[in-house]
């Protein structure tokens, strides 16, 4: 057992539409890592080229922010992860 990974609306399009995905990591980065190796269209939609997560995404564990560990936050088996793609308009 891992964690689930439950991806954005805006970004299923790069997971053949699956809202969510199974993945085995002990730390949040870890879980993306799995996410990215499997789909590499991932990879600039959620970091940027100095390797951190871009400043509009944000990932939640079971519901609260991984801020501001973010990648280096711990998971455990069974542990939901959510990515958030924060959007503003005016």
């Amino acid at each position: 057992m891992g964690q689930i990974i439950r991806i954005h609306q805006a970004l299923r399009h790069l997971t053949n539409n699956q809202s969510a995905v199974e993945v085995d990591g002990k730390t949040v980065g870890k879980c993306l890592a799995e996410l990215v190796e499997r789909f590499p269209g991932m990879k600039p939609k959620l970091f940027g080229t100095n390797g951190k997560l871009l400043s509009y995404v944000d990932i939640y564990v079971n519901a609260e922010s991984s801020y501001p560990e973010e990648l280096d936050k711990a998971v455990n088996d069974g542990d939901t992860l959510s990515v958030t793609i924060i959007i503003a308009g005016g």
